[in-house]
């Protein structure tokens, strides 16, 4: 089945901090940088500033051949995340929370709008401060899906749920008893499939057909950065090219291994998705 996608939002450049290089990231533009990689035609809206960050960032999605003909451009400080690596995990030390996109909001046009409706899925994240548009995409949109990483109040939950068809959420040191409670908060403010990842502990996976979960084989990492986001895509292309709207529990399952798969892809190299260029320090 022929599909593509679009990621709608945040983009960062990851600054390793051991090393001096910067990484292109962010958990929107990696849904679309996965999925080209995969071979799935893919698009990019977000916002970019206009210092070596921004440049790097776009020049990597210029050779990726990933759409960016709807972004929007700033004068200032692009999106950045500096991390440091503690036996293969990433810890973000500091950043300047989205930079431009934070300051600079997007707003979709009926023009925007039209251009979105033609792709067959829609991925955004918590970090995209794209709320107040899910209702308008979701009403011109097939199947739209959503990082909540491990954030969110209820408040919050019941603004976005509504809006989504695939909630995936970060569940890292929850007890199971724990992570149920939260698919089932998710599902029960209006998000119709909901996700949780564990690490290599395990995925959960919660909707109106019951709950599941699978357990991936441990890989010891080079660097955990991206495999979150590399999962959700493998899973979500999985659910596409699957075909249906109402998955059963075998096209569930399959699509986690295919999200499985491409986690593990992540994990054997440094930065979301590579692409490291070095930074500098003045």
């Amino acid at each position: 089945m022929s599909i593509s996608v679009i990621g709608i939002g945040d983009n960062v450049v990851d600054k390793y901090l051991h090393s001096g290089v910067m990484y292109p990231g962010g958990n929107a533009l990696n849904f679309s940088a996965y999925a080209k990689l995969a071979g799935v035609p893919a698009a990019f809206m977000g916002v970019f500033g206009n210092d070596e960050a921004a440049r790097h960032v776009q020049d990597t999605l210029h050779e990726l051949q990933v759409d960016i003909t709807h972004c929007r451009y700033y004068v200032g400080e692009n999106g950045y995340a500096c991390i440091r690596l503690k036996n293969g995990d990433r810890e973000f030390v500091a950043g300047n929370k989205n930079g431009m996109l934070r300051e600079h909001p997007i707003k979709l046009s009926q023009d925007d709008l039209y251009y979105i409706s033609r792709f067959d899925l829609v991925h955004s994240s918590i970090n995209s401060h794209l709320e107040s548009e899910l209702e308008k995409i979701k009403r011109n949109q097939r199947v739209v899906s959503f990082d909540f990483s491990g954030r969110g109040t209820d408040e919050y939950f019941e603004k976005v749920c509504p809006w989504i068809d695939y909630g995936f959420v970060s569940c890292s040191g929850l007890s199971l008893g724990e992570i149920k409670e939260k698919l089932d908060k998710l599902y029960h403010f209006g998000c119709r499939h909901v996700i949780a990842t564990s690490g290599h502990e395990g995925v959960y996976y919660f909707s109106a057909n019951g709950y599941l979960e699978w357990r991936p084989k441990y890989i010891e990492p080079v660097d955990t950065l991206g495999a979150g986001d590399a999962f959700l895509t493998g899973f979500m292309l999985s659910i596409i090219q699957s075909g249906t709207d109402a998955p059963d529990n075998e096209k569930v399952m399959s699509a986690m291994r295919a999200g499985g798969r491409s986690a593990a892809q992540v994990l054997s190299h440094y930065g979301a998705f590579g692409f490291g260029k070095p930074y500098s320090t003045s």
